[in-house]
């Protein structure tokens, strides 16, 4: 007789961890319902189909029962930055409500997952709220499992991302005092790892801090990550950054709003490093990956087929910033530019009366012709996707991807470029030459239409 998988609840199911933890769940055989505020953005990722998602907000108790239902184990990853001041009393309030929800649903284990501090300097609010937020989760009967992390190395984490843009972005990389305080990075398979074996054992009410094989400044991150993206950089000190300046500075270079950057500035102002080895103990079986490792394999990462399709599903779901200030919707076509895991995107979706076959059939047309030498077939999948690579020399790599789908009785076509600057001058190339480049480029969906639609 075989028995039912587990039920796995992911909560905060749009965020970075949980796109890639639920393929690893699934991977493993075990049943996942994904809970998140907005459904809409998760219809794009390629597991979608495999899980149970539902709508539900910790912030309103009464839509949590039907996510909790026959739930085994839980991951608490949920996280109110983007909500600005006063987030942290919510997330605390969150907490709570999903700790009463869960007992009346039987929950019998939760995973949480929090940052790393030391309770011997003093700690920011961002950091202060994660241990609340374990501290609210454990006022429970339910034992909870609660890993603390410093900066999670690997495409598309938060601290990551704010490594790579502003390393590439700065020959000479501004820094404040906070730069020389110690982080102990951690590779996010190894947050995997943890997660994931937390599955399985665990004993009670448990704090485990987790972190890589080395003690590290946040400046020798960013000369890590130059050296091994073949730039030579330098640092120059500033005595004094005001947080909110140096937070709109983040997200003007890169993916990080400016109030989950001011946030994140604030936790990295002190030493976050571990002092208690009881993770390596309670778990030997995880091998920890350095920085250089960690790194190198987010650079793996650096194709279109390799990241987050986090723009797909909903646009007006995309947070609103300077980083990602391009937005816009009309009758005809759909359009966004945002940074993302590396990448410069410029993103567009159209509508066309045609059939699909039709509509590829003129992609192929206008690719041969347009493109000529300047571009190489990537990847294609006849009637439905043509991934083009830039073969032109230009500071970073470029791909032009179309896309070929069916909403109801309509065909959709999109149409993506993707830019990864490499250094200063491509971000220069992107931000001052890709505009005037651009422009035949953004008109080429139109004439496919056009032409489709004759």
């Amino acid at each position: 007789m075989t028995t039912s998988p587990k039920l796995i609840l992911v909560t905060g199911a749009t965020g970075y961890i949980a796109s890639r933890l639920i393929p690893q769940l699934l991977d493993r055989g075990y049943a996942v319902r994904a809970l998140a505020r907005n459904p809409l953005r998760l219809q794009s990722r390629s597991w979608s189909s495999q899980i149970d998602i539902v709508h539900a907000d910790v912030m309103e108790p009464a839509s949590l029962a039907p996510a909790l239902k026959d739930v085994h184990t839980a991951y608490y990853l949920v996280h109110n930055m983007s909500l600005g001041h006063g987030y942290t009393k919510l997330e605390i309030q969150a907490a709570r409500n999903f700790v009463i929800a869960a007992e009346e649903a039987g929950v019998q284990h939760i995973i949480y997952l929090g940052g790393l501090a030391d309770d011997n300097q003093p700690i920011s609010p961002h950091l202060l709220s994660r241990i609340e937020t374990g501290a609210a989760l454990m006022e429970g009967k339910i034992p909870v499992t609660e890993f603390r992390a410093s900066i999670i190395a690997g495409s598309g984490s938060i601290s990551f991302e704010m490594i790579r843009f502003s390393t590439e972005f700065f020959p000479i990389i501004p820094i404040s005092k906070w730069m020389k305080n110690k982080s102990q990075p951690i590779a996010i398979q190894n947050i995997m790892d943890y997660l994931l074996a937390a599955l399985e054992k665990w004993d009670g009410n448990t704090v485990l801090e987790i972190g890589g094989p080395q003690i590290i400044t946040y400046q020798d991150l960013m000369r890590h990550y130059a050296r091994i993206r073949g730039h030579k950089r330098s640092f120059f000190l500033f005595p004094y950054i005001p947080v909110g300046f140096m937070a709109l500075g983040i997200e003007l270079i890169t993916p990080v709003p400016h109030l989950i950057a001011r946030a994140l500035v604030g936790g990295l102002s002190h030493d976050s490093v571990v002092a208690h080895k009881n993770a390596h103990e309670t778990y030997p079986e995880v091998d920890l990956l350095d920085f250089e490792s960690a790194t190198k394999d987010a650079l793996t990462r650096l194709h279109p087929l390799k990241i987050e399709r986090v723009w797909e599903s909903d646009f007006g779901s995309l947070p609103a910033s300077r980083s990602n200030p391009h937005v816009f919707k009309t009758s005809e076509v759909s359009a966004i530019t945002l940074k993302h895991e590396g990448f410069f995107i410029d993103h567009r979706k159209i509508k066309v009366d045609a059939e699909p076959e039709k509509v590829f059939n003129s992609i192929s047309k206008f690719a041969e012709s347009f493109g000529g030498p300047r571009f190489v077939v990537d990847t294609i999948e006849p009637d439905h996707f043509l991934l083009l690579r830039l073969r032109s020399k230009i500071p970073g790599q470029g791909w032009l991807e179309w896309r070929v789908g069916q909403i109801a009785s309509s065909t959709c076509l999109t149409q993506t470029i993707f830019f990864a600057p490499r250094g200063l001058a491509g971000f220069l190339f992107w931000l001052l030459l890709y505009p005037f480049r651009a422009v035949p480029l953004r008109k080429l969906i139109d004439k496919i239409k056009c032409e489709c639609e004759v």
